[in-house]
């Protein structure tokens, strides 16, 4: 093709090849090194993704387009936004280091656009897909029409394509009519320990136009398609579409003569064939064979610029070398591989970069510096600067209005609460996006879900409530709609919470994304959970019902550890309220806490940094408790936020103080009740979130060890009223260490008691009865308290 952007492009994907390679190679062999130890960087995963990434961000993408950058190309992505200027030498520099270029691009540390981060392989791959649902979404209710659509681009490994959570997320895609959606597939034919199954291709291209893709596979670059035009080229073709992938990686590692002594010994003496062959240094020949598509800059800029015609999702299959371009290429070996310093050396040599040089954006280019900065300047991709965009913050009423039934369970709770939204259509109700597995009605969404609705880009009528069919709930599907129905897949609902929680930055449109599945199943979705918190998106997660509380359903449906993870899950306040006048109170907080964006300054009540914002996780229970008939101030409600209240305050002769959490609250409350009888100032700790007191205790001591000594976190002023020869009772459904940490903020032991029996079945009375937690347990726990071990805990499991 002719395209004056050829020369230019070929430059950038040379200096970015070198940049990348010299990054690699600096920090592990020249860059101090306090422990000796190899730092990596995938030098060859790169190069084979080179071409495409160039071909992308020199020619074809829009501001408005987003990329997942395949984990191991990570040093190519630096390199070209160095090259574009929004990456400075000093993060190269200490690429893999504290406070350098990632190691895997990241949008929370990364100082150069990174869109999505890829840290763990086949997540941003499946991000892109949703984040392309999320455009649709934001689109139909007719926000963000000034700016126009954009491609969700995810560059992926072949050997990244293993991970079974892209195919639950192609699913996902089909049921929602996707669109906007590019995948490239860096088809290498290599994985980190092997080369790849023969014809897995097919299998590709199979898979995607199933799930109604169109598919584009890039084999020849331009090079092998002139050739196959010559006398013999079909023959030639027809050799390389059969050879298989180990020869193919074997002899493009040993070169052109490699190459000559193969194609001779198979197709030679047919005339017109070896002339063809005989036409060639070995050098051309090398070249030659190695064209494939992926490699061949006009073949990929003309692909990608004819699917920018449609709005179809595309699956780009492109054939690549691993470590195309350097002495590492087609190595079995070379996934983890470095060149060695001599390699480097003939390699700087080759690339024409001084000693000294090695840095320089325009050094050993074979066009003029002056042009060269022209084309970067006016690259379409780079015309808006840095593409995060900010979103006003919608307005959050004072109080939530809790339910005033007599009992209630904390998930009959939610629902009511959202319910209560729903009516009152103002900004709120309007920016809240629901989601769920399949468990939107026993999750107690179904009254939201009728007040506002399915979406949909297509009206899709519910035909019970056509047919007249009596039916509790409305399941028309509109693109008014404002509940994403997914199937069951919690990684898919982790992802799409990630990326719903994202659409303020990459959108520039506040969504407040709640997503409600099963309690125990957060750990199936575990690591979508994390990889959303680690991009800093936003959203509640509301998980019900939690731990034994489903009762005779039994062990498949009890979740005893998921305390822990709320608890130990950077960027996510995790709450178990047991009554729902807190629920409505920690709703409140949520709502607000998903859209601060401020500065990380500790707050003086919590000690955490909740100016900065962050998700929230409910814990919430069907267990029906009696409500408390109480007025909730602003300082209650402070404290509750914070992490817990005195229900009960004890007075200044208390010999024991009892602590709950969630729905073990009636026993605690009788238990109090029981002891009061004969022991004096008995005290009641009502704790709402164990993951905020612990956090914001750690907090505190660590804002005393750098010089503060008069920061104190919120748990310890509470504990300040319980006189120091008290003892300590904790109560709570779960996992003991939720609670266990309780004992050291006065520097005492923790022990534990009680029986962990997973797959207990039974109602929930008689699983206290089995393990003794009861009013009267505890009152036995208080009782055997003895001087120097003021910790008890009773857990129900």
């Amino acid at each position: 093709m002719s395209d004056s952007r050829l020369p230019y492009l070929a430059a950038l994907a040379r200096k970015a090849l070198w940049l990348s390679t010299w990054t690699i190679h600096n920090a592990n062999h020249l860059r101090d090194s306090a422990d000796g130890l190899k730092v990596g960087g995938h030098q060859a995963s790169s190069a084979s993704l080179c071409a495409i990434m160039t071909a992308l961000y020199g020619a074809v993408l829009r501001p408005e387009d987003r990329v997942a950058v395949k984990p191991h190309a990570s040093p190519i992505f630096h390199a070209l936004q160095y090259l574009f200027g929004h990456q400075t030498r000093e993060k190269l520099e200490t690429f893999r280091g504290y406070g350098g270029a990632q190691s895997y691009p990241s949008r929370t540390k990364d100082v150069d656009d990174v869109d999505f981060s890829t840290g763990s392989v086949g997540l941003g791959v499946a991000q892109t897909l949703f984040s392309a649902l999320v455009q649709d979404y934001v689109r139909a209710k007719g926000w963000g029409q000034a700016r126009p659509e954009g491609k969700m681009v995810a560059l992926i490994g072949d050997a990244e394509l293993d991970e079974g959570n892209i195919f639950e997320a192609l699913l996902e895609g089909w049921k929602h009519g996707l669109r906007n959606t590019w995948w490239v597939v860096d088809y290498n034919r290599q994985s980190l320990d092997a080369v790849v199954r023969e014809g897995l291709w097919a299998k590709f291209e199979t898979m995607f136009r199933n799930f109604g893709w169109d598919v584009v596979v890039l084999r020849h670059g331009s090079l092998q398609r002139a050739a196959f035009a010559e006398p013999g080229g079909g023959k030639l073709k027809d050799w390389i579409e059969a050879c298989p992938n180990q020869t193919y990686s074997a002899l493009a590692f040993q070169g052109g003569a490699a190459w000559r002594r193969r194609l001779t010994d198979e197709l030679g003496d047919q005339g017109d064939v070896s002339a063809l062959i005989d036409r060639r240094t070995d050098e051309e020949l090398a070249a030659l064979m190695g064209n494939l598509g992926g490699h061949d800059l006009p073949t990929l800029v003309e692909a990608f610029e004819a699917a920018r015609a449609h709005d179809r999702p595309v699956c780009f299959i492109a054939y690549t070398i691993k470590g195309h371009g350097l002495p590492l290429a087609g190595h079995k070996d070379n996934h983890a591989g470095l060149m060695t310093p001599a390699q480097l050396a003939l390699f700087q040599e080759a690339m024409r970069v001084r000693a000294g040089h090695e840095w320089e954006p325009f050094e050993g280019l074979d066009v003029d510096a002056a042009g060269m900065k022209r084309f970067l300047a006016a690259v379409p991709f780079v015309q808006r600067g840095r593409r995060r965009y900010e979103a006003p913050a919608v307005p959050v009423p004072e109080r939530l209005a809790a339910p005033k039934q007599a009992s209630l369970s904390t998930q009959a709770g939610f629902g009511l609460i959202m319910h209560e939204i729903a009516k009152a259509d103002d900004e709120l109700a309007r920016r809240i996006v629901t989601t769920s597995p399949d468990v939107t009605v026993s999750t107690n969404l179904g009254a939201w879900v009728n007040r506002r609705g399915l979406f949909a880009k297509q009206e899709m009528a519910d035909i019970f409530r056509k047919e007249r069919i009596p039916s509790t709930f409305n399941w028309a599907f509109a693109p008014g709609g404002q509940h994403l129905e997914l199937g069951i897949a919690e990684s898919n609902l982790f992802t799409a919470l990630s990326a719903l929680g994202l659409s303020h930055s990459i959108f520039g449109e506040r969504l407040l994304p709640v997503g409600t599945l099963y309690d125990p199943f957060i750990e199936r979705g575990l690591d979508a959970l994390n990889y959303a918190c680690y991009q800093d998106a936003r959203f509640l997660l509301v998980a019900t019902p939690a731990g034994v509380t489903l009762a005779p359903e039994g062990g498949a449906h009890q979740s005893i550890k998921t305390p822990l993870i709320g608890m130990g899950q950077d960027g996510l306040s995790a709450f178990e309220p047991a009554f729902v006048d807190e629920l409505a109170v920690l709703m409140r907080f949520a709502f607000a806490h998903m859209q601060a964006h401020g500065a990380p300054e500790p707050d003086p009540v919590t000690c955490l940094p909740d100016a900065a914002g962050g998700s929230t996780y409910f814990r919430l229970s069907t267990r029906s408790l009696e409500q408390p008939s109480r007025v909730i101030d602003a300082d209650l409600a402070a404290d509750m936020v914070a992490g817990a209240y005195w229900l009960r305050r004890p007075g200044p002769n208390a010999e024991v103080v009892v602590a709950y959490q969630g729905a073990v609250a009636p026993e605690a409350i009788e238990a109090v009740g029981l002891m009061a009888e004969d022991r004096r100032d008995v005290g009641l700790l009502a704790i709402t979130s164990a993951d905020r007191l612990q956090a914001g205790w750690n907090a505190a001591q660590g804002l005393r060890e750098g010089g503060n000594p008069e920061a104190e976190s919120h748990v310890e002023r509470l504990l300040d009223a319980v006189p120091t020869a008290c003892g300590l009772v904790t109560v709570l459904d779960g996992h003991p260490a939720t609670l266990g940490w309780l004992g050291s903020v006065h520097g005492h032991r923790t022990r534990a008691l009680g029986v962990s029996r997973f797959g207990q079945t039974g109602t929930i009375a008689d699983l206290y009865r089995h393990f003794g937690i009861d009013a009267q347990g505890i009152v036995a726990a208080a009782q055997a308290i003895a001087p120097g071990r003021r910790i008890r805990h009773l857990r129900l499991a």
